[in-house]
């Protein structure tokens, strides 16, 4: 009767070992992502970038005023995309499945309101 308690435990311990093994592979530590941010000029690309990179578990941001492309590096076990965006909508930028508030919207400089027209065809020159 010891003798199967034993294997019991032995398989158990197995088991949850493969387990553990298998969550922690399932995060990606340095997982690559981009998402489409809207910005206007050099000031936007970096509050863009600053608001990514001091999100927690992100290791590399790079946004371009050309694409709107915000493409990151970023540790999945201490970060998500949706809380990258809550940092970049958070300082004033929408993404395309977040939008800025607008208390934080009027808080970037006038040169950075990518939502008015005449200041998007201002930096098109």
């Amino acid at each position: 009767m010891k003798d199967k308690k034993v294997i019991m435990m032995k398989n158990l311990i197995i088991v949850f070992v493969m387990f553990i093994g298998t969550l922690s592979f399932a995060q990606n530590k340095n997982a690559k992502a981009s998402i489409e941010v809207d910005g206007v000029c050099q000031m936007c690309k970096d509050r863009i970038e600053k608001a990514a990179i001091n999100t927690k578990g992100v290791k590399f941001a790079t946004w371009s005023v050309d694409t709107h492309e915000l493409k990151l590096i970023f540790d999945e076990r201490k970060t998500n995309l949706k809380a990258i965006q809550k940092s970049v909508t958070a300082v004033g930028h929408d993404t395309k499945e977040m939008k800025a508030s607008d208390e934080a919207y009027s808080k970037v400089h006038p040169c950075c309101k990518y939502r008015d027209e005449d200041v998007k065809d201002a930096h098109k020159n």
